[in-house]
C-alpha cells in the first residue's frame, strides 16, 4: 500500500480494555469532523476493536473488528493504561499488521508501549509520558526513548508524550496532510495552541499558561505583527523593558524555547500559510516574514519543515474558492505590497 501525503484519509482508532479515555478522545476531536471553514474531503474515522471494550467507567462498542486496522491509511494507538502488564497479543499483531501493509501507525501517551511490543521502535527515537519513560527504555531497549520531547516523527511511526502533547501529535499529523492553514482551523475549533514543535520540552517548571496573562503576553503579538523585519533578541527586550538574560528566562518559562527559536517559528509558520493562500514569490515570501532573501527562507524552510517552499506548496496549495479575500491568510494585502 503506498500513500501520498494527501491521501491519508482513514483513520483507524485501536480500541482496547484499559485504555486511557482521553487520548482516544483526542483523537476523535481532531479527527472526527472538519471545521466549518475547511472546504474539501476529510477524514473517515473508524473505532476499531475486539468487541466490547471497557476504559474507566465506560463501556464502548467499536464498530470493527481489529483486523480494520490493516486496511487504514493511518492508525492511532491511545494511552494503555497498565503498563505494568503486556498489552494485550491481538492488539499487538493487528498493529505490526498493518505497518507492514503500509499504514502510518501513531501511538499517544503510553500507546508507545503497543508499538514497542509490535518492535514497531526497534531502532527508533520514541517517547511517551515522562513519569513512563525509564520504563519502556527498560523493557525495550532496543528502543531509543527520548524522554525530554513532546513527540517524535518517524516518518511511518510516530510517538507522543502524555496527555496535551497526544492533541499536538495529532494537529502535527494534521498539519502533515493537509497543512498549516487547515491544522491552526481544527486548533481554533479546539481552542487549542496551534502548534508546538515535537522537540518542546514536555515538562518544564511553569506550564504555557492558558490565559494571556503572562509576562510576555503584550510581546508575543507585537513581534508576530513584526515578523517582516530583522527582530533580534535586543529589539525584543527592548520592547519588554527587560535585559537580554531576563528576557531569554522568560521566554523559557513560557514558551519552552529561546527568543530566537520562537521568532524563527513564527517565520516558518507564516511562510507556510502564505505558500498556501497566496500567488506571491519565494523572495516576496522571504521579505514578508523577515528571512531577507530567498536563499534563506529555502534554508531555513527545508529545515524545520523536510520539502523546499515550492514543494510544500505545490502540496498543499489552496484552489482559488478556499483562498481568503485580499491574497492572504490574514485578509491583509499581499506580503509583495507592504510597506
Amino acid at each position: 500500500m503506498v500513500h501520498t501525503i494527501s491521501d491519508m484519509r482513514t483513520i483507524a482508532v485501536a480500541v482496547t480494555d484499559g485504555m486511557l479515555h482521553f487520548e482516544l478522545s483526542v483523537a476523535f476531536e481532531v479527527f472526527g469532523s472538519a471545521p466549518a471553514d475547511v472546504a474539501g474531503p476529510w477524514y473517515r474515522v473508524l473505532g476499531c476493536g475486539p468487541g466490547t471494550v471497557r476504559a474507566g467507567g465506560f463501556r464502548l462498542e467499536p464498530e470493527h473488528g481489529l483486523d480494520r486496522l490493516a486496511s487504514a491509511d493511518t492508525v492511532i494507538v491511545p494511552g494503555w493504561a497498565d503498563v505494568d502488564t503486556d498489552p494485550p497479543a491481538d492488539l499487538v499483531d493487528a498493529v505490526r499488521a498493518a505497518h507492514r501493509a503500509g499504514a502510518r501507525v501513531a501511538s499517544l501517551c503510553t500507546g508507545a508501549f503497543v508499538l514497542a511490543a509490535a518492535g514497531l521502535l526497534d531502532g527508533r527515537r520514541a517517547t511517551t509520558h515522562w513519569a513512563h519513560t525509564a520504563a519502556l527504555a527498560a523493557r525495550y531497549p532496543r528502543v531509543e526513548v527520548d524522554p525530554d520531547v513532546l513527540y517524535v516523527d518517524n516518518g511511518t511511526v510516530l510517538t507522543s508524550a502524555g496527555k496535551a502533547a497526544a492533541m499536538d501529535l495529532c494537529l502535527h499529523l494534521v498539519r502533515l496532510d493537509r497543512g498549516s492553514a487547515v491544522a491552526n482551523a481544527v486548533a481554533r475549533r479546539l481552542v487549542v495552541p496551534p502548534h508546538r514543535a515535537g522537540g518542546q520540552a514536555q515538562f518544564v517548571a511553569s506550564p504555557v499558561p492558558a490565559r494571556e496573562d503572562h509576562p510576555l503576553a503584550d510581546l508575543l503579538p507585537w513581534a508576530i505583527d513584526r515578523l517582516d523585519r530583522p527582530l533580534t533578541v535586543g529589539d525584543l527586550a527592548r520592547q519588554a523593558s527587560m535585559s537580554p538574560r531576563n528576557l531569554g528566562r522568560r521566554f523559557r518559562s513560557v514558551t519552552g524555547t529561546t527568543p530566537l527559536q520562537w521568532l524563527l517559528t513564527q517565520r516558518i509558520r507564516r511562510a507556510q500559510e502564505l505558500l498556501e493562500t497566496t500567488d506571491d514569490s519565494v523572495e516576496a515570501i522571504a521579505a514578508a516574514t523577515g528571512m531577507g532573501t530567498g536563499t534563506t527562507l529555502r534554508r531555513h524552510f527545508n529545515r524545520t519543515v523536510g520539502v523546499p517552499p515550492d514543494t510544500y506548496r505545490r502540496t498543499f496549495r489552496r484552489s482559488p474558492a478556499e483562498r481568503p479575500a485580499g491574497g492572504t491568510a490574514t485578509g491583509e494585502r499581499p506580503a509583495a505590497s507592504r510597506t
